[in-house]
């Protein structure tokens, strides 16, 4: 199952499946992971749960917890009682899909309700985020498409506030999700400017940016005020942020942490090996 998929199903409470490779295991010392009290905790680390389908929920829940994970991106309301078994949060609540979006006000009435209910159980439950999605292009203007989204936005913004929730607009690369609009991080910012309330930020993913833009340091440190939430993977590929990849993550979540960044970083690979011995080292790899 896609991310596109799973997104539109976990948000009405279906059960979450993807593909995930299960292979050849990595070094001893990444075998266990690392846990809370030896993570230096400067990053709030979460995972996203449809990059490991295959591992059972309360098995992946179970782990990631021992790790000092703090959360699941992307989970169903139906199955936040085994996050909360394990002492975890839903750190990013699923609301609509990612094609139709704010961008058209023909789709606001919908994107409304939708997320207006994802931030009311996000609030029930205490947790902090909820994702929305600028929609595709299909031929129009930027610019047009930025007012349009801020319009949408502008009307939940007001409940988000009131519920103390976050709105995450997702930044992602227009060519894998094609037409995509929110595909930079200066139209994202100009959409969250327009819209001028607090509790409505940017996902800012970093292997999406890093396809459409680069120079990712520097653009973090320059609109951190307006970034939510983070998403990791390495480039290319969208496999572990290991030595085959462009990415220096260490770097970066320096640069996240020396920000004072107080939300969550996603770990939002796709294993290539196994699945949770990688995610063990991605984690001591953003533990800066």
């Amino acid at each position: 199952m896609s991310r596109r998929n799973l997104l539109v199903q976990a948000a009405s409470g279906a059960a979450v499946a993807a593909a995930a490779g299960l292979g050849e295991g990595m070094a001893a010392e990444a075998e266990s992971g690392p846990g809370p009290g030896q993570l230096k905790g400067r990053i709030r680390q979460s995972v996203c749960r449809w990059c490991y389908g295959r591992i059972p929920l309360e098995k992946l829940a179970e782990e990631s917890a021992r790790m000092g994970i703090k959360g699941m991106d992307l989970v169903g309301k139906d199955e936040w009682p085994v996050l909360k078994k394990y002492g975890l949060i839903c750190t990013m609540v699923p609301s609509h899909g990612i094609g139709k979006g704010f961008n058209r006000k023909e789709n606001h009435d919908e994107c409304v309700a939708v997320v207006s209910k994802a931030i009311e159980a996000a609030a029930e439950a205490l947790f902090p985020n909820v994702i929305c999605f600028s929609g595709n292009r299909g031929g129009m203007a930027d610019d047009v498409g930025a007012e349009n989204c801020a319009i949408g936005l502008k009307k939940v913004a007001g409940l988000a506030e009131q519920k103390k929730v976050t709105l995450c607009l997702e930044l992602l690369n227009s060519k894998e999700h094609r037409d995509y609009m929110c595909d930079r991080t200066a139209w994202g910012v100009e959409v969250c400017k327009k819209v001028g309330s607090e509790r409505v930020k940017l996902l800012y993913d970093i292997y999406h940016m890093q396809r459409m833009e680069g120079d990712i340091i520097n653009t973090i440190r320059q609109n951190i005020q307006y970034i939510g939430h983070f998403h990791t993977a390495g480039n290319p590929g969208r496999g572990e942020m290991d030595e085959n990849q462009e990415l220096n993550y260490p770097a970066i979540m320096r640069a996240i942490a020396d920000a004072k960044f107080d939300g969550y970083v996603g770990q939002e690979f796709i294993p290539k090996r196994d699945p949770l011995k990688s995610l063990a080292e991605a984690v001591r790899l953003c533990d800066v």
